[in-house]
């Protein structure tokens, strides 16, 4: 199929939109006997990254239980929480499905704090937990754990891939702008960490609580550093409203802003002329090939705003395919380092990410890539906001395994 006919379908779908499907039927009634794998996503229904993740998530893994789930062997039940990116709640909510609601699997986790407490828990009880909003590096360094899967980016991957890309391109000198907590600080570190590497230098960071409006006092730090680069280690509402508020300070073009983790979620209240000359790394973008194209399709129509799926949602329904294709292999679906151990065992492979495989520490292995934004002369306007400058390979897109420090990995 041509890409002008999928997008043609993509504008169709757009105009229906499919009902949600209930967890009652996911699952054929002949596996009614079966004890049924339940999984549980958790992320952020109400705050900064609510559209990043929230009910596109769930929309994703219930596309992923519509077509794998018929042959996983028993029925499969999905639920859904939002843990306000508070770690107390997030914890709470994942125990009580573990102990008590029959959770076997929680998948997605923004907010880094929260899945370090997820996965912790999911190790003590023996339950699966496969982050995909999850950004921290820890998940599969020294916090790692035979119990987890970090699925779709991680901060390692953004920060020295979107680094070594600009610095290439002369932006020697950087300040950044930081979420404080966990996630923006391993964010700025990676990114930190390439830049010096090649011969750059950090001027600075201005740290802004998570949920920030006003970055008016941190943007003016970063303009008077004079560096090249504003970079932006950040997420979801704090990156569009510091990008907004940069557009009106007017730092661009002599200051360039990367957005650590920018995506296609930011961009309808962001608007082109307001994101020119940004580059960003990820591993999904919805007019790759025919196969995500198809697959946005899909998911737009069931979304209630004809929204395409970012990376992270995107990465819910190729973790939970993967989940469902294994699940015939065990034994025990409630035994979670079995679960685990078969992910690992198996080779990845679905229209979103292609071919890939589980390494021993966790990491989801695919190719990223850089992309740019398009002028507004370029834009076919609609969800057309990106466009695919190069492809990172796989065994060049992530740390090498002997350095994150896992536990489990073998010297």
């Amino acid at each position: 199929m041509s890409r002008r006919t999928l997008v043609t379908a993509l504008a169709a779908c757009l105009a229906v939109a499919a009902p949600a499907v209930a967890p009652s039927t996911l699952a054929p009634p002949a596996l009614a006997a079966e004890r049924p794998l339940k999984i549980g996503v958790l992320n952020d229904m109400s705050g900064p990254y609510a559209d990043y993740q929230g009910q596109g998530s769930v929309i994703a893994a219930q596309l992923a239980i519509e077509d794998f789930g018929p042959k996983a062997g028993r029925p499969v039940e999905l639920v859904s929480a939002d843990h306000q990116n508070k770690t107390d709640i997030g914890a709470s909510i994942a125990r009580r499905w573990f102990d008590q609601e029959g959770v076997d699997v929680i998948v997605d986790v923004p907010n880094s704090a929260v899945a370090l407490a997820v996965s912790n828990l999911a190790r003590d009880k023996n339950k699966v937990f496969i982050g995909s909003g999850a950004g921290t590096a820890e998940l599969t360094g020294r916090q790692c754990s035979p119990n987890t899967i970090h699925w779709t980016y991680d901060t390692w991957a953004l920060g020295h891939g979107l680094a070594k890309a600009l610095v290439a391109q002369g932006a020697r000198t950087w300040f950044f702008l930081t979420a404080d907590y966990t996630f923006g600080k391993d964010l700025e570190g990676s990114a930190a960490d390439e830049v010096k590497a090649n011969g750059g230098t950090v001027k600075g960071a201005a740290r802004h609580p998570l949920g920030s409006s006003d970055f008016s006092s941190f943007l003016l730090q970063a303009q008077a550093s004079g560096a090249d680069v504003i970079g932006l280690a950040n997420a979801g509402d704090d990156t569009s409203n510091a990008l907004k508020q940069a557009a009106e300070f007017g730092i661009a073009p002599g200051q360039r802003l990367a957005g650590l983790i920018l995506n296609i979620t930011n961009m309808p209240a962001l608007g082109l002329k307001a994101t020119q000359g940004v580059y960003i790394v990820t591993p999904y973008y919805w007019d790759l090939s025919d196969d995500t194209r198809a697959f946005a399709a899909r998911y737009a129509a069931r979304h209630p705003r004809r929204a395409v799926p970012n990376d992270m949602q995107a990465g819910v329904y190729s973790a939970v395919a993967h989940l469902l294709k294994t699940l015939p292999a065990v034994t025990d679906a409630g035994d979670g380092r079995a679960l685990v151990a078969a992910m690992k065992a198996q080779a990845t492979d679905d229209p979103i990410f292609g071919k890939g495989t589980i390494r021993a520490d966790g990491r989801k292995l695919h190719p990223m890539y850089l992309l740019a934004t398009k002028t507004e002369a370029e834009s076919k306007g609609g969800w057309d906001y990106f466009k695919a400058v190069r492809t990172l390979p796989a065994d060049a897109a992530w740390r090498p395994l002997a350095e994150g420090g896992c536990p489990l990995v073998k010297g």
